[in-house]
């Protein structure tokens, strides 16, 4: 086997590395010569692009999806005493995001199938304090949301969908993020698309959308931002204390165009999926399972599994061999269960979620990136096979 890294000579790939183009470069631009950088007139363009991409009438701009969740539960009327059922297979924010509203985070293992939190064990954890269920669609892969659902009406709960990794995802000819009260999403700059940092909040409730407006600039009334804008002066009044999770005109001109580029990065990335599923068809390792039928998979994380006694390499020092083959890589994720603050805090142990534990302490996420050239790709499954010294 070759010594010489297989990116030797070449640049490194970076994980998650967003494709910007012209188009983005010249929005911006013209975001800088106006003079309008704060929250603006392009923040409500990408608001009502998303809005109609997602067929709901209220969609809401923050600086993060981090923030879409905190100010989701809030509206939802969510707080001190409460309970919310969430998965330990997602980055901190999802349960960091209850810790703010003042409630508490409560774990269902997830599917090792389908690495979603596991419908069939959500029942088991609800109790007189259980005010709502936030399902992570992870890598974009649509949680069971017909069980999910029927689960909430049953008991009363409020749904809010963290959607990070879902813009595209689909259940059943529905959209991610409009099957519960609120939906949140994520513009950070490894996501599908992308404004560097960023978030938003999809409703079809009013008084939701309507509060959270309000609760992401301060607690000022409504349309605040309009104040300084040439329909002249507008004074504004708070209304309650709110928060600093505005988007700037800046972040979403690139979100503008990066939308309407949402599907050709679509079809890029389910190109690479399944070239990569193809090629990896006989390692020994675990790859991500197929399409649920009737579903539409956002191909966010390319995932797979690396468990020594199999592969004869360990996770991390597979980890170690991309890096040196000059290929970025993540883990998506380490178990919550395995932070020491939520331990501290709040007592959990791998032991109460073994499935995400033993698939947090093996995974290993894949570039998949549209920004990746055909030649990138084969970089990566190169080093890959260079991997398990094949």
């Amino acid at each position: 086997m070759s010594s010489t890294p297989v990116r030797q000579g070449k640049p490194f790939v970076v994980f998650g590395a967003p494709l910007i183009e012209e188009e983005e470069i010249q929005e911006v631009t013209h975001c800088l010569r106006s003079g309008w950088l704060g929250t603006g007139p392009k923040v409500q363009a990408f608001e009502k692009a998303l809005a109609a991409y997602k067929e709901v009438p209220y969609a809401m701009a923050l600086n993060s999806c981090t923030a879409a969740l905190h100010l989701a539960i809030l509206a939802a009327g969510i707080g001190k005493g409460d309970e919310v059922i969430t998965t330990p297979m997602t980055f901190c924010a999802t349960v960091n995001a209850i810790l703010h509203a003042g409630a508490t985070p409560v774990l269902v293992d997830i599917d090792p199938k389908t690495l979603n939190m596991d419908p069939t064990k959500v029942e088991e954890k609800i109790t007189s304090k259980t005010k709502a269920i936030l399902p992570v669609h992870f890598a974009g892969r649509s949680c069971d949301m017909d069980a999910l659902t029927e689960i909430a009406k049953k008991h009363g709960l409020k749904l809010i969908e963290d959607c990070a990794h879902a813009i595209e995802t689909e259940y059943k000819g529905r959209k991610a993020g409009t099957f519960g009260d609120l939906g949140c999403f994520s513009f950070y700059v490894t996501k599908n698309i992308v404004t560097g940092e960023g978030g938003m909040v999809i409703s079809s409730n009013e008084e939701m959308a309507s509060r959270i407006k309000i609760l992401g600039l301060h607690g000022m009334s409504k349309d605040a931002w309009k104040r300084f804008s040439d329909e002249g002066f507008k004074h504004y009044q708070v209304v309650e204390a709110g928060f600093k999770y505005n988007m700037m005109d800046l972040q979403a001109a690139i979100g503008i165009h990066q939308l309407a580029k949402v599907e050709r990065f679509w079809e890029r990335r389910k190109q690479i999926w399944n070239q990569y599923q193809n090629a990896f068809a006989k390692l020994p390792i675990d790859l991500p399972s197929g399409d649920e039928p009737n579903t539409r998979h956002a191909y966010h994380l390319y995932t797979i599994q690396v468990e020594k006694d199999r592969a004869g390499i360990s996770r991390d020092a597979f980890l170690d061999h991309m890096t040196a083959q000059g290929i970025g890589v993540g883990v998506h994720y380490l178990a919550l269960t395995e932070h020491p603050f939520y331990q501290n805090t709040l007592g959990w142990t791998p032991e109460h979620t073994p499935h995400a534990t033993r698939i947090g302490r093996s995974t290993v996420s894949l570039p998949i990136s549209p920004k990746l050239s055909d030649e990138d790709v084969e970089d990566v499954i190169q080093a890959v096979y260079r991997g398990f010294q094949i």
